[in-house]
């Protein structure tokens, strides 16, 4: 993702970002990280762990919503007042690809920004760059 000043957002903004994610206990436990936040979009990682698989192995299917959801929560943030609430309305999760190993990156794009309500699209990508997962949501005010 590129810095360019359309996309920037104040360092207000990216420190409540960061110490927002660092604030969130199950972002803790699963190992969430900031990798990236501008205007309109987050990008937050995680590394594949043992206690994180399912009984067949792979990616337990709620982490990845989890993550997918939190991306998104977070490209809102960037159009709402520092401390303004938010809440999930509806999320949709497409699983395309079972993840084993390495890493996952979700990249959440604000798609419309209304008045209070924000609809949102993500992406999920392993180490190779494949697409393991998709999601859309809408976010509004509390």
């Amino acid at each position: 993702m590129t810095n360019n000043m359309r996309n920037e957002i104040t360092p207000e903004q990216r420190a409540f970002a960061e110490n927002a994610l660092h604030g969130l206990p199950f972002a803790r436990l699963i190992g969430m990280r900031l990798v990236d936040i501008v205007r309109d979009a987050a990008v937050i990682s995680i590394d594949m762990r043992d206690d994180l698989r399912q009984p067949s192995g792979v990616l337990h299917g709620g982490v990845t919503a989890t993550l997918i959801d939190t991306a998104m929560a977070f490209a809102v943030r960037t159009r709402v007042e520092i401390g303004e609430p938010t809440a999930t309305i509806d999320l949709t999760v497409h699983y395309l690809r079972p993840v084993t190993e390495g890493r996952i990156t979700c990249t959440a794009t604000l798609v419309r920004a209304g008045r209070r309500i924000f609809t949102v699209s993500a992406e999920v990508h392993n180490e190779e760059g494949k697409l393991i997962a998709t999601g859309l949501s809408t976010y509004t005010k509390v």
